[in-house]
């Protein structure tokens, strides 16, 4: 008889040191950018915990805190009482997936909070963020991260409501580019157009190649055509 061969562990189904599997660990890992994001966001009055409910013992749960000098805690503290509670509510209830509530913290000063459920594999609470609003911060505080000082540059954005006004306003202002523009040849204008509206991501709308091919007056095979090149090459 030959050898038992081993057989590889599908990814989902590896289980690290701590007791997530490695879609689990990616899962939750990837609320750090987002807490990154918030914290830029809403600024200094505000608190950002994510807490490891499913890896971590919860005497050190805490794998990322932003802001931890408003309550005093750093990374590897433990959950606190109130989010185990909110723990088992989210585990016995499986409608609940989050809480908004206000408290106070041991410093007496009041917050207002949401504890928002993360999960992984099989439906299962792998995590908690929990998302702090320090309400005796200095309202200045709270102005500041708002307000824009004098060297921010508004970055131009429309909103829009439907997918087509989209297509046409970048359209518009991409063919008055190039057709104002001496150095690209009078043969070279439509596929430059339409490599310069590919490149603004434009073709991933489903009426775009339709749109395009309208609008310059040539084949949606062209156009096509020319979107098909650009794929191979990013290849």
């Amino acid at each position: 008889m030959g050898k038992p061969q081993n057989k590889a562990v599908p990814p989902h189904k590896t289980i690290n040191r701590g007791g997530l599997s490695i879609a689990d660990t990616l899962i939750l890992n990837s609320y750090k950018a987002t807490m990154d994001a918030l914290a830029a966001y809403f600024g200094s009055a505000f608190e950002f915990v994510l807490h490891d409910i499913g890896g971590k013992d919860l005497e050190h749960s805490i794998t990322k805190i932003i802001n931890g000098s408003l309550s005093g805690r750093k990374e590897g503290a433990p959950i606190t009482d109130l989010a185990l509670e909110l723990l088992e509510k989210l585990n016995t209830n499986k409608t609940e997936r989050f809480f908004t509530y206000f408290s106070k913290n041991k410093y007496g000063k009041p917050v207002k909070s949401v504890t928002l459920a993360i999960y992984g594999e099989h439906d299962r609470v792998i995590g908690l963020l929990c998302i702090n609003m320090y309400l005796d911060c200095p309202i200045t505080s709270l102005l500041k991260s708002f307000s824009p000082d004098s060297h921010v540059e508004f970055a131009p954005e429309h909103f829009i409501s439907r997918s087509d006004e989209l297509i046409a306003r970048a359209l518009k202002k991409t063919r008055d580019e190039v057709m104002a523009d001496d150095s690209v040849p009078p043969s070279f204008k439509n596929k430059e157009i339409i490599v310069l509206l590919y490149y603004q991501g434009i073709f991933k709308l489903k009426s775009a190649i339709e749109a395009v091919s309208k609008d310059l007056k040539i084949s949606k095979n062209t156009v096509y055509m020319h979107v098909r090149s650009l794929k191979d090459k990013k290849r």
